[in-house]
């Protein structure tokens, strides 16, 4: 049986999934907010703040295992990843399970040299470990495309490909690793699907109704070489069931 589990970014896109399925399945779960939240639905709320380190040792009491699912998209990752794990050692967890992003050692966007800074902080922790890399999520694909949709022309990404997956199944996966014992480099959870950058921003413009000339930019780099040559995928790893039209589905109906 497990103790307690503290989630961080418990209010995310991922940890508030993760933070529900935990409660669903009995576990005792604490979240970690930056803001007091009412407790309810089995779940504990604890105010904390990863960047100055405030509350964190606090919300360390009496846990037995970390689920970080917070991110502050930038290198403040590294010193509250620094953080967490300090505290986490000097409370005696037994078990941190972080997640990460498929590709970071093949693709060198700054975002994903920050994560594997990350990574290697939790890999040399002191701490049992498990870290489980997954694609990106649908909602951050809709997020960019919410944006593309606003300009004149929809720019599409020539020769890259994505594996979107539900960030629910990610959350399924971390859930049960929680109820095992630190694993390493967990297997990488990907999308059912890879997919071209012009199919799913074909898919997006359909679904939302929209008309937009799609302008092909072949950009230059070390970050577009990483993506053309399908860095950021695991076709091997296309585990995830929730295809992109049933995202697209939930965000615009039937249009």
């Amino acid at each position: 049986m497990t103790g307690t589990v503290l989630v961080t970014g418990a209010t995310g896109t991922l940890g508030r999934e993760v933070v529900r399925l935990l409660a669903e399945r009995g576990v005792a779960v604490r979240g970690l907010s930056r803001r007091a939240r009412a407790g309810g639905d089995g779940v504990e709320w604890v105010v904390g703040d990863l960047e100055s380190g405030a509350g964190i040792a606090g919300a360390m009491a009496g846990v037995e295992v970390v689920v970080d699912c917070a991110t502050t998209q930038g290198k403040a990752d590294v010193a509250a990843v620094r953080t967490l794990a300090a505290e986490a050692r000097e409370a005696g967890v037994r078990h941190l399970v972080y997640v990460s992003i498929v590709g970071i050692d093949r693709v060198p966007l700054s975002y994903y040299r920050t994560k594997l800074a990350c990574e290697r902080l939790v890999r040399e922790s002191g701490l049992g470990w498990t870290v489980l890399r997954a694609t990106q999520f649908h909602d951050l694909v809709l997020r960019v495309f919410d944006a593309s949709v606003k300009l004149p022309v929809f720019p599409v990404l020539s020769g890259a490909a994505f594996q979107p997956v539900d960030a629910r199944e990610v959350a399924e996966a971390l859930a049960d690793l929680v109820g095992e014992g630190p694993a390493g480099f967990a297997p990488e959870v990907g999308g059912p699907r890879v997919r071209s950058y012009r199919e799913l921003a074909e898919a997006y413009l359909r679904a939302a109704g929209k008309r937009r000339p799609l302008l092909p930019l072949r950009l230059p780099g070390a970050t577009a070489r990483g993506l053309r040559a399908g860095g950021n995928l695991t076709p091997e790893r296309a585990v995830g069931r929730g295809t992109f039209e049933e995202a697209l589905e939930r965000r615009f109906g039937g249009r």
